[in-house]
Order: structure tokens, then sequence, then C-alpha cells
């Protein structure tokens, strides 16, 4: 089996190999992060040490991050069923994928685990402490996948932030990718505007933190319903290729009901059904 230490090329080969694999799995955005760069703050407030990858596993050398999209249709009926049902598979295949991956490093000798997509036990807990033990947002930001936006969220420049993400940490010492330095936020604020919730303000990550339990509390109501998650602050934002794909490059139609009826149709049909 190979060790730590035994050399660059070998670890250039290991990272060809990792990638290799995520195509197969047709997994189309990774990036990888050394952890040391959790132990240098990029801005403040910075989160508490114990989060860094290394407190909760000593053995990590690097993060593996993956990110899967989240079908801009189905997020545009948000909050219903269709999304909530599409939130959870691509949650699912997440954690599959993230597995699968810590097991192939396993098996190159590499001690790794995965870290599953949403570390808390649904939204009662979310509401006691609206924290999760792991930021697979930031990991992102650090395996160079994408900037902060207004909404706290990660945008990509393929997806905005219609991209969920999951991680591996491995005893791996795998080349990191470069930290994306330019922004793609651009401060459109229609997060900012259109969050039922009232949890954002106008100021830049992370000046302007979310109100998480203001968030956490409309999830409750939502789920009430079998509606959650609720999705608008993603689903409103004007970033990202796939808006192209689909014809929705007017993101000022989720606010102006006059624009595209029959996508507001659409959306009024599958919110009527599959939901309390």
């Amino acid at each position: 089996m190979p060790h730590v230490g035994e050399g660059i090329i070998m670890h250039e080969d290991l990272k060809a190999a990792l990638l290799q694999r995520c195509r197969a799995m047709e997994i189309p955005l990774v990036g990888v992060a050394d952890v040391e760069r959790w132990e240098e703050p990029p801005f403040q407030p910075w989160m508490p040490e114990e989060f860094y990858p290394r407190h909760f596993f000593p053995e990590a050398r690097s993060v593996v991050v993956i990110g899967l999209p989240v079908h801009l249709p189905a997020l545009e009926s948000a909050p219903s069923i269709w999304y909530r049902e599409t939130y959870m598979t691509v949650n699912a295949l997440l954690d599959q994928y993230t597995y699968r991956l810590a097991e192939f490093l396993n098996e190159e000798g590499y001690p790794s685990v995965f870290v599953p997509r949403d570390g808390y036990g649904g939204i009662g807990a979310l509401l006691k402490n609206p924290v999760a033990f792991f930021s697979h947002r930031h990991a992102a930001y650090f395996a160079g996948l994408g900037t902060f936006g207004v909404n706290n969220m990660l945008l990509t420049p393929e997806y905005g932030p219609r991209v969920r993400f999951g991680s591996v940490l491995t005893a791996a010492p795998l080349p990191s990718d470069p930290v994306m330095t330019e922004e793609v936020c651009n401060r459109c604020m229609r997060c900012v505007e259109m969050c039922p919730a009232g949890a954002l303000k106008a100021e830049d990550y992370p000046e302007g933190l979310t109100d998480k339990k203001a968030c956490a509390k409309n999830s409750a109501e939502l789920e009430k319903r079998r509606l959650a998650p609720c999705g608008v602050c993603i689903k409103v934002c004007p970033i990202g290729r796939d808006r192209a794909f689909y014809d929705r490059e007017d993101a000022s139609v989720y606010g102006d009901h006059t624009r595209r009826p029959d996508l507001h149709r659409a959306w009024e049909h599958v919110r009527a059904y599959g939901s309390r």
C-alpha cells in the first residue's frame, strides 16, 4: 500500500485517478483543498476551530469536494413536492458518491471518510441549534468551486447557488485547486428582497450573515406541510449558465406574474399537489 510522503508525482496520479472516477459517476464539479486553508481565515468573522476538518478527523490532509446541480425547473416550483424530492435525491446521491470516493481512497492506502450532506437530525434540531458540524460550502470555496454571494450561499459560474456539495476528508496529501478570486455575485438583491423569512441582509457575506433561526423557523413551517426546504434565495438568483440552458435568463419572472404566464401556471399546478 502507498503511504503519505511518497512524492508529489504519485499524488498527482492519485488525484487524476480520483477525477476519472468522478467523471465516470457523472459528477460535474470537483475540487480539492488542503486542510491548512481552514487555519488561515480568508475573511472575518470566521468559524471556530472545532469546525476545522482536522478537529474531528485528525488524519485529514485534504478535503475533496463534489457538487451536483439542482435542476432549475424543479426548483422554480418551490415550495413544492417536486423541489423537495429533487433536493432529497441530490442529497442521497452526494452521500453515495462521497462514500464511494472515500472507499476508493481507503483502498489506495489513505484513511478517508465522507461527511454526510446534512449534518443535523431534522428541522427540530436546527430550531434548537441552527448549525451543522461541518460546512460544505466553505469547503467548496476552499476547493475553488465558487465564491460567496449576498444570499450567503456559494455561487458557481455553472449553476449559481443551485448546486449541492458533499465532502471527503482524506489523509492523502492531494494537490489543491486554486481558490476562485473572481466575484460571481452581481448584488442584484433579489434574494434579500424575496426571502420569505426576511433572513438576509444587503451587506456582502460575511458582514451580512443569514438569520439562521428565522430561516429554520420558516423551514419548520414548510415541513409541517411536507414542503421544506424553502429554496427561494437560490431559485431567484440570476447567476449561472444553467439559466441560459433552461431559457430562464430573465430572473425577474419570479417577482412579476405578468412575465412568462406559462411558467406561473406550471408552478401553480405543481404546488397544488403532493403536500399537506
